[in-house]
């Protein structure tokens, strides 16, 4: 009897995220060989590159369970199939696979019409990226539609089995069109939310849905704000849980924690959660409508179980059916705030605090204020007699400015160690150790330092933030405590009277210079008046000279001697004066006769010295330093000898507080105030080698807090200063070396990197410091190089330079100042000039004497000469050369400080012209490589510019080849 021949039609079922085809005649099964001829996507060459056999057990309405064979499509080639099962006429469809066509259909339209989005999720503790359709109101209700028309076979029946079965259609169909189209994702930038971007965009793109990724955290969060964004295109509420930490309206009650929603978009809009098992009006109001407080609900547990399992300090909230707040006592809290907000931070929950509960932290604190009887008349430098009475507390800074704190609430909580503290109406936290040790020290201030002088105040303030084991803050309360510790800057200075006795009138920045010698007086200190050359820093010592008791001590260079005694008669020709110096000094037991009939006395630095024994019998009232770059060397004998005058206030007078170390501002304020930047090793130690050898901004701010009152500087560039001074106006004028300059060059550079290799410690720095001596002579010419008295003409390229620059100036009727710090060079120019221009040029250098020097210098002024030759050691302070609206420096002083006093003996007040500066510098050579370093570290009130040529000697080798090369094409010719 031949076999019934068996007419199967083919099932689908969706089990465990994927598509099973089996077959089924009304009474069993397909085997699995007719299932694998069957069901083949098109041009797959067998099914096994597509599909994967199984068995399924199968529920089938009015037949008992029973097992079957099935094949499981990936959902890519579940739609292959479909697509093609559909369209074959020749056999029956069933109904559960044109249900599942309808769902590719509808997953396609949705595709096809951009209705879909991104998500990040967890798939079998793995974070995967896949794409979900984006659903509104009638897309909803089609998905429904389909739920309620599956044919039993199709699913569980499971209410979302419908809607997971259309996000992986959609999911399937966005990979693949990605993949056809070879889309690669790019993302900006190597930080960790870029590189999450592309971790999961790569993962979206590809058949695996898993991310690989190292940065979890940036994915998670990239992940939840696409879910929040998935959900607001839906229409779904979003929420973000929170904590709210609730002060108690009594000191001794209990704290809250309250768990609350807010809007994801709108901070504004939250409700508790309370609200939300309540259902208020608050909570419908953030779900949008009742239908959706459900989902704030499901938002509400998660939070709990995310909470619970992470911060046990609110495990209370697991035990209650609609957890809403947790109470903490107040030890409780404490540890609460130690150690939640950090567990929070890891399940990306806020932590908010009551609006006036902030971290504090305790300072002492200290009012000075003025002691009315605290001066001592008799002071002298060293034992600065006016003292500040001060009053210490204790406070608490919260960022919000700083409050008492109430000494008997700190004593409380530093007996329960409690970290929260309830002082003057509010709640703070502190440190416990913090506060008993703001204790300790509130103690012991309180005993050593209720009265202080005006150097130690300043010392105190620099140490309040970093030396000391709890900071300080002190406070001037009134009068020169105040102005003391606020800076004594130029702008919180107010302008003092001109006093009797003075004839003149002070310029507005003047008066508030008077005021601020005056405030330092009255604090026993004495200060450093280092405003630019030529703005008056002698008329304005004057005023304050004249309104006080003599008798008074001018140390000056020789220099500035007449200058002094000319200032005198003009401004102040009541002062008795004296110009101790000459050979007809009085000396010996008669000097002390003879300076008692005068108010002010005038010596040099070099008098000083020799008569410090007669000189410091002396009690001065006021010690005045002009030049006072003259002791920064404290190891001097002149700077010595200005320690060792008694005086009850000295002031310096500088243009150039620091020339090249910080270690200069030490020695110039030390001679001011004896000890009040310590000793020069621990200066060195606190301040110089931080701030000059790693820009210590810790360390120049406690050096800031010391000098910013005892330094006032102003300089002319400052037009609101002064307004009237014309511009000054820099520029280099680039020379060429010549072939014979070249040569001569080249020999000392091949010499110099020979014998640097060869030697060590001080023989090379000699060796290194000598050839670079060398170099800026044959910069300058052969004849200055060799010493030889050979020709000029013809054989330096800056001669000849200065040759044009010269014949441009003579043709106006401008006069003009020539620098050089080599004397042979000013002789050599001075003969130059008689020469080539029969010009008789005066040169003024070391050799001539002080009388001449005024000569010179009366001459120029007057208009007698057109030109003035100037040794820059010998003239580049103390002179007042206005009449000069030229300025060339022949050869750099390599150091700017230097440079620009020189160039301030035309730049100053009375100047009526713009000033134009020259600086020759040769081409290729050491010459243009320092300018480069002197034009970037210009700044004399702040970090060392350098240590004058000696830093050089400390080079490599390499370092210094890359220093004095010389550069070919700079020269001229092929020598």
């Amino acid at each position: 009897m031949p076999l019934a021949v068996r007419t199967y039609t083919c099932q689908v079922t969706w089990r465990d995220n994927g598509m099973h085809v089996w077959a089924w005649d009304g009474e069993r099964p397909a085997p699995a060989g007719w299932l694998l001829r069957r069901v083949r996507p098109p041009g797959a060459r067998s099914s096994s590159a597509t599909s994967d056999l199984t068995r399924l057990t199968i529920d089938v309405h009015g037949a008992p369970r029973t097992s079957a064979s099935s094949v499981r499509l990936d959902v890519a080639s579940a739609v292959s199939w479909l697509g093609a099962h559909l369209g074959d006429t020749e056999h029956e469809t069933s109904e559960s696979a044109i249900w599942f066509g309808q769902v590719g259909v509808l997953a396609a339209r949705l595709v096809n019409a951009g209705r879909f989005l991104p998500v990040v999720t967890t798939e079998h503790e793995r974070l995967v990226a896949r794409w979900v359709p984006a659903l509104d109101t009638p897309l909803m209700a089609a998905v429904e539609a389909l739920q309620r028309a599956a044919p039993g076979v199709c699913h569980d029946g499971e209410p979302g089995a419908t809607r997971s079965i259309v996000d992986r259609f959609v999911d399937a169909l966005c990979r693949h069109q990605l993949r056809e189209s070879g889309w690669h994702p790019h993302a900006p930038g190597r930080d960790a939310a870029n590189r999450a971007r592309v971790d999961v965009f790569r993962a979206l793109g590809t058949s695996d849905p898993g991310i690989t990724t190292s940065h979890q955290r940036a994915v998670r969060c990239l992940g939840a704000s696409l879910d929040r964004t998935r959900r607001r295109s839906s229409g779904e509420p979003v929420v973000l849980p929170r904590l709210r930490l609730q002060p108690p309206d009594e000191p001794a009650d209990d704290w809250w924690v309250e768990l609350q929603l807010v809007d994801d978009a709108d901070g504004g809009r939250w409700c508790s959660a309370a609200d939300v098992w309540s259902q208020t009006p608050l909570a419908v109001d953030l779900a949008g409508d009742v239908e959706h407080l459900v989902v704030l609900e499901g938002v509400l547990r998660d939070a709990v179980s995310l909470i619970v399992r992470h911060v046990p300090a609110l495990d209370e909230l697991g035990d209650e059916h609609q957890p809403h707040t947790v109470s903490l006592d107040l030890a409780a809290t404490s540890a609460f705030l130690d150690e939640a907000p950090d567990q929070l931070r890891e399940i990306d929950i806020d932590l908010i605090g009551p609006e006036r509960l902030m971290q504090a932290t305790v300072r002492v604190h200290a009012a000075a204020r003025d002691a009315a009887d605290a001066h001592d008349a008799g002071a002298t430098r060293g034992r600065l007699g006016r003292r500040a009475v001060v009053d210490w507390t204790l406070s608490i800074d919260g960022g919000d400015g700083q409050h008492p704190l109430d000494e008997a609430a700190a004593a409380r909580a530093e007996v329960a160690g409690a970290s929260l503290l309830y002082s003057g109406g509010r709640w703070v936290r502190i440190d416990g150790e913090a506060l008993r040790a703001a204790q300790r020290r509130l103690s012991t201030f309180r005993v050593s330092h209720s009265s202080l002088g005006g150097a130690a105040l300043l010392r105190l303030a620099a140490d309040a933030e970093d030396q000391l084991e709890v900071p300080v803050d002190l406070e001037g309360v009134a009068g020169w405590t105040r102005l003391l510790l606020e800076g004594l800057g130029d702008d919180r200075l107010e302008e003092a009277e001109e006093p009797d006795g003075f004839q003149g009138t002070l310029r507005h920045y003047q008066r508030r210079g008077l005021q601020w010698l005056r405030t330092l007086a009255g604090a026993g200190l004495g200060g450093c008046l280092a405003d630019d050359m030529g703005l008056g820093k002698t008329a304005t010592t004057l005023a304050h000279l004249v309104s006080r008791p003599g008798p008074h001590l001018v140390v000056c260079p020789l220099s500035v001697v007449r200058n002094w005694q000319s200032e005198c008669a003009r401004f102040t020709p009541s002062l008795r004066t004296l110009v101790h110096h000459g050979s007809l000094r009085t000396r010996g037991r008669d000097t002390l006769f003879a300076l008692s009939d005068y108010d002010l006395v005038i010596t040099t630095y070099g008098l000083l010295t020799r008569d410090i024994d007669t000189l410091g019998d002396v009690s001065w009232t006021t010690l005045v330093l002009d030049e006072a770059q003259a002791v920064k060397n404290a190891s001097t004998q002149a700077a010595r000898a200005v320690r060792a005058i008694p005086s009850h206030q000295t002031i310096a007078l500088t243009g150039t507080p620091v020339e090249n170390r910080l270690g200069d501002l030490w020695s110039i304020l030390d001679a001011v105030n004896p000890g009040i930047l310590g000793s020069r090793r621990n200066f060195r130690d606190r301040f110089a080698h931080p701030i000059e050898r790693h820009s210590d901004a810790v360390a120049a701010f406690r050096l800031r807090t010391i000098t910013e009152p005892l330094l006032l500087r102003r300089t002319k560039s400052d037009k609101q200063l002064v307004p009237d001074l014309p511009d000054k106006i820099e520029q280099v004028a680039w020379a060429r070396l010549t072939p014979e300059q070249s040569i001569l060059y080249r020999q000392v550079v091949d010499q110099l990197l020979v014998d640097a290799d060869a030697e060590q410690g001080m023989r090379r720095r000699g060796i290194v410091l000598a050839a670079i001596t060398r170099l800026k002579q044959i910069c300058n010419h052969p004849a200055h190089a060799l010493g030889d008295g050979s020709r000029l003409e013809g054989r330096s390229g800056k001669l000849d330079r200065f040759d044009e620059l010269l014949g441009d100036i003579l043709d106006g009727d401008d006069q003009m100042l020539v620098f050089t710090q080599f004397r042979a060079m000013g002789l050599l120019l001075r003969q130059h000039l008689l020469t080539r221009f029969g010009l008789a040029v005066p040169f003024l250098d070391g050799s001539v004497s002080a009388a001449g020097r005024m000569s010179m210098v009366d001459r120029f002024q007057a208009g007698g000469d057109r030109m003035l030759l100037i040794s820059l050691r010998a003239g580049g302070t103390g002179l007042n050369l206005t009449a000069a609206s030229h300025v060339l420096h022949y050869d750099r002083w390599w150091n700017p400080a230097v440079e620009d006093q020189a160039t301030d003996r035309a730049w100053r007040i009375g100047q009526h012209r713009t000033v134009m500066v020259h600086k020759l510098v040769t081409e290729g050579t050491i010459e243009e490589r320092i300018a480069a370093v002197i034009d970037e570290k210009r700044s004399v009130a702040n970090a060392a510019v350098g240590r004058g040529e000696t830093w050089m000697s400390e080079l490599s080798t390499d370092e210094l080849a890359s220093l004095v090369r010389l550069d070919a094409p700079s020269t001229e010719g092929t020598p």
